[in-house]
């Protein structure tokens, strides 16, 4: 199982989001946790500046950024739309 960690920008902006958000990014961990290759998920690493970062859906327009600190261990870094990624 994936241990998760996060980082004190992800746990401000995860406070802020719609409650509907939040359910269904805490659904979507679950998932993760299991297996972050998941197809649903549509885990995918970035490209440009955030090449050493992945991403994976929470719904059409929610995602979450975060980076593998080792095989079984990852630090979730931002949760938000596509602006995360700027």
């Amino acid at each position: 199982m994936m241990e998760v960690h996060l980082t004190p920008q992800f746990e401000k902006k995860y406070r802020k989001l719609p409650k509907n958000i939040k359910l269904k990014a805490i659904e979507r961990e679950n998932i993760f946790r299991k297996n972050p290759y998941t197809l649903s998920l549509k885990t995918h690493k970035l490209v440009g500046k955030e090449k050493e970062f992945w991403s994976f859906s929470v719904n059409y327009s929610y995602r979450i950024k975060f980076v593998f600190l080792s095989e079984n261990e990852v630090l979730f870094l931002d949760i938000g739309t596509h602006e995360i990624y700027k």
